[in-house]
């Protein structure tokens, strides 16, 4: 290696970029006070991003931040799987090894596939959630060394950039929220044509607030006269300058090759093409010089000297000398770690690279890859694998490059970089007919592919067939997100098999469709199951058998619950029993376990999700696992056990943060939030259908947490939110076929809304074409809800009785009711509630109807629920009750009233207050009749140890935690809970909690935080 030479072009004096290196140290600044950063800077090639970026870190620097470079890397027209994090990374770790080190504890297997040297990688499953997992982990990685210290990351050359890097860089600046961070990223503005794989990214990115975008402009001609001085160490003459400054446009890198053409005299017949001017030096090399230039070229971004050695094949001292020269010409230079050489500028050794003849990069292509194939310890070992298949791809050696191709496409695998993968499966899918055949027949499926079930041949013998490249594709294509191609990799695969007696082999490519018309909208995936389950009828059950039947099962569960849906599920649990496939085992059984739920069959359906998710744990299948936390907790708020599921979620959050599954965790986030709104905890709701609709990313996590933003809103009162969140919910699910979860909900929605907005026939259509559909069995915790909001609108509407079609509408109803499941007490509870509100649209029925409503509700923790009912039957009381049912009345309106209140369910208040105005019932008396001046507490009857109980309450602890916080024993609380709630005179908590708001017994105390759930960070 050369010592340090000397060159004059590159200007002392950093010229003009004021405004960027200002808001550059503004960035870093807000960094400092724990607010991450995000930068993009753009310019043209040359116009000067790299002189940007090294001035701020050199500032940075001074200022305490630690600095880690990283540049995305290019081998011929290659780009290396997340080379800029990686190279990004091994700097943070030279500089922080035990920050870093403890900030990756227990994720090293995992974060090994960024940063070879923190371990060995595990073999891990591939799918949808594997590359989120990763990119999740490196979030979490950089937050936490940056908790302390301001870190700046900087990314160079994006335009060079891999598909797995631009999207861990997306998910990066998207889900960044806690630390002293600065993340930058350089590119070329003038790469970036209307194709350009970047160009959907800084789309992206621009719609980010938290994203600023700096444009490089070129130098002006002051700013051009400054550069020139500051290179020739002396003012030049005022008409050089304006030559220069007309011939570079400003561009700072032509300025400098110019301004040292001048100085040295080699102007003189120079053409005006950039290609010339950028080669104009080079040519004025030795030859050995302009030899080690054309090497170092078709070399990649960097490249070893070692390995430059090797393929130059020159006497050391010849190639020292060489160097030297180039070196010294300002052509090359070493490399920060002193290991190698790269070009001063990559136009340079764009311009040295296109100007080799075809023959000639094929030799030097060729002669790379023989020498590293020769000796592998010539490059870095996470570069080795994909440097040698590039450059045999680039030598057109197919013999060569096909299994050096598919090595590669096995590393980028392993590493999560399915895009990377995809690309090199297509070219070995482009080799494999020029490849010789005693070479494809040398290649084994147990080396290369793991996407298609073993056939259960003999693996040492069975030759890799291009079928099973087809299959590691269409999976690649479909976890990078490249559904398109991945289908037409499917549609290609089954045209192929079409005169092949392969039925397992059809099968699975039919699952893989289905799967993709699905995700890209294109239909339900029903028909190419169905496919697929005739292809395998009659066969001896194996691993496609029963993952054919499971997913069989799983459309059935969210698209048509019925007794085939349970056949198909059973039979999938007993093919992967007979063939020994866990995973799916446990896949199956889920789905029977909600099948079971969903049939009536509550509890053994139940304990079957809890021995899925337990099993799942203890065996280590965090994908299992992982559905459990989703599915389980559902199911518990399906049949009205919301309290239940409460602590499973939790759990599943901190689960999924662990296993750095964010869009399991939105999931999980948005169970919560719905069983928080069933508990009448509508703030922690709100919070908690925040935290799933920053965390998630997914079409189905944000249609949700938009249909529950709608349905707090309309809750709440505020229809013009309702209308948003209903649009935008329909935005996200409109091109997915009608899975009653999601339509079910939104039409109760559209139903309320229409009506809430004075449009009964919209209203009525909105509900008319639901019943056209019908309810498929399972479907009833969506279906009792829209028949009641039907049923309601009706009875709100009070139109007359020959309305048309309004009593053809309420049989309908009633028929409809008749046909759904009610076998659990929340279940039974809405049947009797839908009963009554049908009697009071028909100008029928009476307070024993309500009474039977309300103290169905009252056995059940649905304070709004049981709200509703109770203003219900306080009307029902004051219309046909008579004057000695008046206070029984005004209890239940004021009781409905203080939950409305404390909910900020204002539709609710306003009814309860418009009510009792009419009655002319106070809604806010003293308490049970106390007179003025007394103390609430003192007046209902409580003891000072019941006043703390209450407070707590209040609060939304448990009485486990209350006898926490009050040193007793919880079967103490409990007997102190069920005291307070007889001297109240309320059913349950949180109308207790309700009666203490009203009262305003402790206005001090916020029930916010009852649940303690985990920080959304």
């Amino acid at each position: 290696m050369l010592a340090p030479v000397e060159n004059r072009s590159v200007s002392p004096v950093f010229v003009g970029r004021a405004d960027e290196l200002a808001t550059l140290n503004d960035a870093l600044a807000r960094a400092a006070a724990g607010e991450p950063q995000a930068l993009l800077i753009g310019g043209e090639a040359g116009v000067g991003k790299t002189r940007l970026v090294e001035e701020f870190a050199t500032a940075a620097d001074r200022r305490g931040a630690v600095v880690a470079l990283g540049g995305c890397v290019e081998i011929g027209a290659d780009g290396l799987p997340f080379a800029p994090f990686s190279t990004a990374l091994r700097a943070l770790r030279r500089a922080l090894p035990d920050d870093l080190a403890a900030a990756a504890a227990g994720q090293e297997e995992e974060l090994a596939r960024l940063l070879p040297e923190l371990g060995e990688t595990s073999g891990g499953r591939h799918d949808e959630e594997s590359m989120a997992r990763l990119f999740e982990l490196t979030a979490r990685l950089l937050e936490r060394v940056a908790a302390d210290r301001t870190v700046v990351v900087a990314l160079e050359d994006l335009h060079w950039s891999d598909a797995s890097t631009r999207h861990l860089l997306s998910y990066l600046l998207r889900t960044l929220r806690t630390g002293r961070l600065v993340v930058l990223a350089t590119y070329r503005a003038d790469d970036i044509h209307r194709r350009h794989p970047l160009r959907p990214l800084l789309a992206e990115l621009d719609r980010l607030r938290t994203v600023r975008r700096l444009e490089l402009a070129r130098l002006t001609r002051d700013e051009v006269g400054r550069q020139i001085a500051g290179i020739l160490a002396a003012e030049p003459d005022p008409a050089q300058v304006d030559d220069i400054f007309e011939r570079s446009d400003g561009n700072a890198f032509f300025v400098e090759e110019l301004a040292v053409a001048a100085h040295e005299g080699c102007c003189t017949g120079l053409t005006d093409t950039l290609r010339d001017l950028l080669l104009v030096r080079v040519e004025a090399l030795p030859e050995s010089a302009q030899k080690v230039a054309r090497i170092v070229a078709e070399g990649g971004s960097t490249v070893e000297y070692r390995l430059l050695a090797a393929v130059a094949r020159l006497a050391e001292d010849d190639l020292i000398e060489a160097l030297r020269a180039a070196v010294g010409a300002n052509i090359l230079l070493a490399t920060p770690a002193g290991d190698g050489y790269r070009f001063r500028h990559s136009l340079v050794r764009e311009a040295v690279g296109d100007d080799l003849l075809p023959g000639e990069r094929s030799r030097l292509n060729r002669r790379y890859a023989e020498v590293l194939e020769a000796d592998p310890t010539l490059v870095p070992a996470d570069e080795r694998v994909t440097r040698l298949a590039s450059y045999w791809y680039h030598a057109h050696d197919p013999a060569k490059a096909l299994p050096a191709v598919l090595d590669a496409s096995v590393t980028a695998r392993s590493r999560h970089a399915y895009s990377e993968q995809l690309r090199l499966l297509e070219r070995a899918m482009e080799l494999w007919d020029a490849a010789p055949e005693d070479v494809r027949n040398r290649l084994r499926p147990l080396d290369y592919a793991e996407a298609y079930p073993a056939c259960g041949c003999d693996p040492d013998t069975t030759p890799l067939r291009y079928l099973d490249l087809m299959a590691e594709a269409a999976v690649a294509g479909r976890l990078c997100g490249e559904r398109e191609r991945a289908l037409k990799i499917t549609k290609r695969a089954l045209r192929l098999l079409e005169d092949d007696d392969d039925p397992l082999r059809r099968a699975w490519f039919w699952v893989q469709r289905s799967r993709l018309v699905r995700s890209l909208g294109r239909g339900s995936g029903r028909e190419e199951l169905t496919t697929a389950q005739d292809l395998v009828r009659g066969l001896p059950p194996s691993e496609v058998h029963a993952e054919v039947l499971t997913h069989v099962a799983n459309w059935s569960m969210l698209h048509a619950p019925g007794p085939d849906a349970y056949a198909a599920a059973e039979h999938a649990v007993e093919y992967a029993r007979m063939v020994g496939v866990r995973e799916i085992e446990l896949d199956a059984r889920q789905i029977l376990g909600v099948l079971m739920v969903d049939a009536g069959h509550v509890e053994p359906g139940l304990t079957e999700l809890y021995e899925v998710k337990d099993q799942a744990l203890t065996e280590n299948i965090p994908s299992v696992a992982l559905n459990a936390y989703v599915n389980l907790p559902s199911e518990l708020e399906a049949v009205g056990r919301s309290r239940e599921a409460l602590p499973i979620m939790e759990e599943g959050i901190a689960y999924a943060r662990r296993h750095g599954l964010s869009e399991t965790e939105a999931w999980v986030w948005g169970n919560l939030a719905e069983s928080l709104l069933s508990l009448g905890r509508w703030d922690e709701a709100d919070r908690a259908c925040a935290a799933a609709g920053r965390i998630g990313q997914g079409v189905g996590i944000r249609g949700g947490h938009a249909a529950l933003r709608a349905e707090l809103a309309l809750a709440r009162g505020d229809l013009a939110e309702t209308g948003r969140q209903l649009a935008a919910a329909h935005g996200y699910f409109g091109s997915q076929d009608r899975a009653p979860q999601h339509d079910l909900p939104l039409t109760r929605l559209a139903v309320a809304l229409a009506a809430g907005e004075g449009r009964l026939p919209d209203a009525r259509a909105h509900l008319a074409r639901a019943l056209d559909r019908g309810f498929p069995p399972g479907a009833q915790r969506y279906a009792w809800p829209l028949l009641l909001t039907g049923a309601a609108v009706e009875g709100d509407a009070r139109a007359p009785a020959a309305d048309p079609g309004r009593a053809e509408l309420l049989e309908r109803i009633r028929e409809a009711a008749k046909k759904i499941v009610a076998v659990v007490p929340v279940w039974q509870a809405h049947d009797l509630w839908l009963r009554a509100e049908l009697l009071r649209a028909e100008g029928r029925g009476g307070p024993g109807d309500w009474a039977e409503t309300v103290t169905a509700f009252e056995a059940l923790e649905r304070p709004y629920d049981l709200a509703r009912t109770r203003y219900r039957l306080a009307e029902a009381l004051l219309t046909e009750g008579g004057d000695d049912e008046r206070d029984r009345a005004a209890e239940l309106l004021r009781l409905a009233h203080a939950v409305a209140a404390h909910l900020g369910a204002r539709p609710l208040g306003d009814e309860v207050a418009g009510l009792a105005q009419r009655a002319r019932l106070p809604l806010t008396p003293g308490p049970r009749g106390a007179p003025a001046g007394t103390d609430p507490v003192e007046a209902l009857g409580l003891t000072s140890r019941e006043r703390d109980v209450l407070r707590l309450v209040s609060a939304g602890r448990t009485n486990r935690q209350i006898a926490e916080a009050l040193f007793i024993s919880p079967k103490t609380a409990s007997v102190h809970v069920s005291n307070i709630l007889g001297k109240l005179g309320v059913s349950g908590r949180g109308e207790a909690a309700a009666v203490a708001h009203r009262l305003g017994l402790f206005p001090a105390e916020v029930p916010a935080g009852a649940l303690r759930m985990p920080p959304v960070g």
